[in-house]
């Protein structure tokens, strides 16, 4: 294989290269467009199948080849290349296909395809994954690409030929599914972090800032041999020896390229003979593979893993400890770590490759890359989202400026509007006060016609203020039982809202129990899980503490109402004691008036009965509370509210109830002096 390519390179590199009809073969495929000279591929980047890495490589030789950069190639090139493709691939030879897809005809070349469907028919439609070195094949393009691009400072640089490979390798690994093939600086940062962790130092991502800062066209993707470059100027390992750059690179070589998820020494029992060897072990998604050392060299057994398998961890025994077991479906593997660290990072290892295979994944490492894609796009849409989030806050910023504007307008209006309306109040007081001195004249021409007619109908007046005095008495007692019955249902409105409130502070503390229980609950995992959770421990105690306060309330709500129930019932006892004061006196009113008391007379008893044009029935405070009582009784019957009562209740306790009694206290003098 080797004195195959080494025959190609020296065909492909000799100055005689038969250029004919054929030189206008390009490389195409429907989603694939290579055109070297304008640098632009646009490529399919939903897989990362076989054939997308396989292509990757194909498209470093073909550029190789493509010695003018117009994306062509000679024939000669390309039947030497595609000899080379099937061995490397591991596939039967086609020479007669490749011959039968660029034949003559009268018109010139027959394919105006190009390569690329020839290169998907006859070759990368045959590679089967596992019927050959993949590492070998890329060897190969290596070579093909490197001898025309890679240059190195020294054959004795920073890294060797032998890293520049395997840098190459996970380069093409790491890289964008689009052509010219570029690796974002996400997967550069990646990388190097894996390489710094690999020679347990701590990175300073402060030499890759300047490194982008002087060469800011980088940003959107890095080429190989600038990727290259960069390793080869020490920039990054200023502080590092080139042998532990080496063996850094080798170490995520391995894990990366080989998708090698773990590998160490580990003690494992034998089927036969039952004693206990170390081994190297080497974990990949599908197999566990154990050697008789690291150098791989000999290889003792593998262990295939399938969905049947599981992994266990199992007690001491044999004098060994931190043991598991591997059980498949024909054998149980039992393995001792060499502590319990590393029995629980080997045992994670082999699940995660199971669940890999659970999930019909055969590349930890693929999946791994498709996550981080999916995180990068994801976070280009939360970036489009806050900026159309700015968009929508600027947005409504300006629709608040136009309300404020709208506002400033309207309250100008108002101003107006109020200006007017007081012109017209000014007027109307005007029309008011010419209407009270008209009323003023009306009412003393009323008191002098009254005082004439008091003089000639003295005893029927005096019937009519009795009568007038007893209903004023009963619309007192009608007065007294709503301000009780109203003082009832306040009361009774009060203890419904008390059971409401007392229902609603045992529902809040039944949600305070279980918030409590909860945060218990969520308290009680173990620290690992404690960061993934502690933002929502967090809501629950916001949660808690809102539910707190929503009872505090509610609690403060229970005393006032506690307080307005008292209030209540001390209105409503206050009513019963009126209800019984009038019913008293409505009682002792009831007397009728004896023949003859008309001829009762006594200047003195005229005088004590009010007249109409003075302090009479009609015009004092006992007329004014009898008016009032009208008004609030029709009030009442449209509004029933707590305040009306209390200050009608308030009214009926004050100086307007002592009037009352006085006067009935009047009434029952003058009917005492009657019977005398």
């Amino acid at each position: 294989m080797l004195l195959s390519c080494l025959s190609f390179l020296k065909r492909i590199s000799a100055p005689t290269i038969c250029r004919h009809r054929f030189a206008g073969c390009q490389f195409k495929l429907q989603q694939f467009t290579f055109c070297h000279a304008r640098g632009n591929v646009v490529a399919d980047s939903a897989s990362m199948d076989l054939k997308s890495e396989l292509l990757k490589s194909i498209w470093y030789a073909f550029t190789a080849l493509d010695v003018e950069k117009s994306g062509k190639v000679s024939k000669s090139q390309l039947k030497v290349l595609s000899h080379n493709l099937y061995t490397a691939l591991n596939i039967p030879h086609d020479p007669v296909s490749l011959e039968e897809h660029f034949r003559d005809d009268d018109d010139g070349p027959v394919s105006n395809q190009g390569y690329m469907p020839y290169l998907n028919k006859y070759i990368l439609a045959k590679a089967k994954e596992g019927t050959f070195d993949k590492e070998t094949f890329d060897d190969l393009c290596w070579m093909m690409t490197s001898k025309k691009n890679y240059k190195p400072s020294s054959d004795n640089g920073f890294i060797s030929r032998k890293e520049a490979f395997k840098l190459w390798c996970l380069f093409n690994f790491l890289s964008e599914n689009r052509y010219p093939l570029v690796m974002i600086p996400e997967e550069v940062e990646y990388l190097i972090k894996k390489m710094f962790s690999a020679l347990s130092l701590e990175w300073d991502r402060k030499d890759l800032d300047d490194f982008y800062a002087e060469n800011p066209e980088l940003m959107n993707g890095i080429s190989v041999w600038k990727f290259l470059e960069l390793m080869e100027s020490r920039r990054l390992f200023k502080s590092v020896t080139s042998e532990s750059v080496s063996l850094a690179v080798d170490e995520v070589f391995q894990e990366i390229y080989h998708d090698i998820l773990k590998k160490g020494y580990m003690w494992k029992k034998g089927q036969v003979r039952r004693n206990w060897n170390e081994r190297w072990f080497v974990l990949k998604p599908s197999s566990i593979s154990y050697y008789v050392s690291e150098d791989m060299k000999e290889k003792k057994g593998e262990i295939k893993l399938d969905n049947s398998c599981t992994v266990e961890s199992i007690p001491d025994k044999d004098g060994r400890r931190c043991l598991f077991c591997i059980k498949t479906v024909n054998r149980t593997f039992e393995i001792s770590a060499s502590d319990m660290k590393q029995r629980v990072e080997w045992m994670q290892a082999i699940q995660t490759s199971l669940r890999l295979l659970s999930e019909g994944k055969t590349s930890y490492q693929k999946e791994l890359k498709l996550r981080r894609i999916k995180l990068r796009e994801q976070s280009v849409k939360d970036k489009e989202d806050l900026q159309l989030l700015r968009e929508l806050q600027e947005e409504k910023e300006r629709q608040i400026q136009e309300i404020e504007n709208l506002k400033k307008k309207q309250q100008e209006a108002e101003a107006l509007r109020r200006e007017e309306e007081e012109r017209e109040w000014e007027l109307q007081k005007e029309t008011q006060l010419a209407l009270q001195k008209q009323l003023l004249e009306a009412e003393k021409t009323r008191a002098i016609m009254a005082a004439e007619i008091a003089q000639r109908e003295q005893e029927s007046e005096r019937q009519r203020l009795r009568i007038k005095e007893l209903e004023t008495t009963q619309r007192s007692l009608e007065m007294a039982l709503d301000v009780e019955i109203q003082a009832r249902l306040e009361e009774e409105r009060a203890r419904v809202e008390q059971a409401r409130l007392i229902e609603e502070e045992q529902e809040k503390l039944t949600q305070l129990r279980l918030l409590q229980e909860e945060q218990q609950a969520l308290l009680n995992q173990t620290q690992k899980e404690k960061q993934e959770i502690h933002h929502i421990v967090t809501e629950q105690a916001n949660a808690l503490e809102n539910a707190s306060q929503e009872l505090k309330k509610l609690q403060e709500s229970k005393q006032k109402n506690d307080q307005n129930l008292e209030e209540a019932t001390k209105k409503l006892r206050k009513a019963s004691r009126h209800v019984t004061h009038w019913s008293v006196q409505l009682n002792r009113l009831k007397q009728p008036v004896g023949p003859g008391s008309n001829t009762v007379s006594g200047g003195a008893h005229h005088k004590d009965l009010p007249l109409p044009g003075a302090t009479g029935a009609f015009s004092s405070n006992e007329f004014i509370v009898k008016q009032q009582f009208k008004k609030t009784g029709q009030k009442s019957q449209e509004d029933q509210s707590s305040d009306t009562l209390h200050e009608w209740a308030v009214l009926l306790s004050s100086d307007e109830d002592e009037k009352v009694q006085e006067q009935l206290k009047k009434v029952t003098m003058s009917e005492a002096s009657r019977t005398m």
